[in-house]
């Protein structure tokens, strides 16, 4: 049972937290949940405007910088920026990446014939686009002595998809990987850097919306079929999962390292029978 000083617990107080592919959607939504928990936060982002435009809803305790996630000399350039603005670095937010069409199976498209370029390019942003951050912002928060990675996976890295074969082999490594990097801190460097990752199910964003709802605001065939799987019969909230990077980002969450936290309604646990 929380204290009466859980919201201490809870607190990001004088702490300054990366988030990578801030100019998203759920990131950004991240980004703001963390800094009203008192983080000051370096928005990171390929598309500077995107990062700005981020920065714009947080106001003065964040800034934004361009960087690519699948560059080590673009990130460590972004570490000097943050360093310069802040003197220290003690969370990460991996939240860059995604995923392309041509990497998607379809009517069109047979897994016979997937082109190799797409499939790394999904492969690489997800999974190399999470293990560069770690290296470059994870070295900077090893200097703490404590602090938290928090990764995007997903629930296709659980139980993929019929169609995204890459990407959710890709999420897959990603929750992996965030396992074998808890060990490692805890093993060489910290027992107080912890690593963890959340799973997001369906959220319904701007960027799937005309997957998921047709021109005349009704559901897609697939949304049906999503939400039959989903015991909570809804699509994710951003704040479904903006409580959950404050969590693990915090003091609240200090027993709490290797897990792969899923926010899916209950999908992955649903077998349809």
């Amino acid at each position: 049972m929380l204290s009466q000083d859980s919201d201490r617990f809870f607190s990001l107080e004088n702490s300054v937290v990366v988030v990578t592919g801030g100019g998203g959607f759920l990131a950004g939504a991240m980004a703001q949940a963390i800094a009203k928990a008192g983080a000051r936060i370096a928005l990171l982002d390929l598309n500077l405007s995107a990062a700005e435009k981020a920065v714009e809803k947080i106001g003065e305790s964040a800034i934004a910088i361009q960087a690519d996630v699948l560059n080590r000399d673009s990130l460590l350039n972004a570490c000097d920026k943050i360093l310069a603005a802040y003197g220290r670095i003690d969370g990460l937010i991996n939240g860059a990446g995604g995923n392309k069409t041509e990497a998607t199976t379809s009517d069109e498209l047979s897994f016979f014939d997937l082109p190799v370029d797409a499939s790394h390019w999904v492969t690489d942003l997800n999974f190399m686009g999470t293990v560069l951050p770690c290296q470059v912002f994870g070295k900077e928060i090893v200097k703490q002595g404590k602090g938290a990675i928090l990764n995007v996976s997903s629930i296709t890295g659980l139980r993929p998809l019929t169609r995204a074969s890459t990407y959710a082999a890709a999420k897959a490594a990603i929750s992996n990987f965030t396992a074998w990097l808890a060990v490692h801190m805890c093993q060489n460097y910290s027992r107080e850097v912890r690593v963890n990752a959340v799973a997001p199910g369906f959220c319904l964003t701007d960027q799937n919306r005309y997957l998921l709802i047709d021109e005349n605001g009704e559901l897609t065939p697939r949304s049906k079929t999503v939400l039959a799987a989903t015991p909570q019969c809804r699509f994710g909230e951003p704040e479904d999962l903006t409580a959950a990077a404050v969590w693990l980002l915090s003091d609240a969450s200090s027993f709490v390292t290797g897990s792969v936290i899923t926010i899916d309604g209950g999908l992955t646990a649903y077998s349809g029978v």
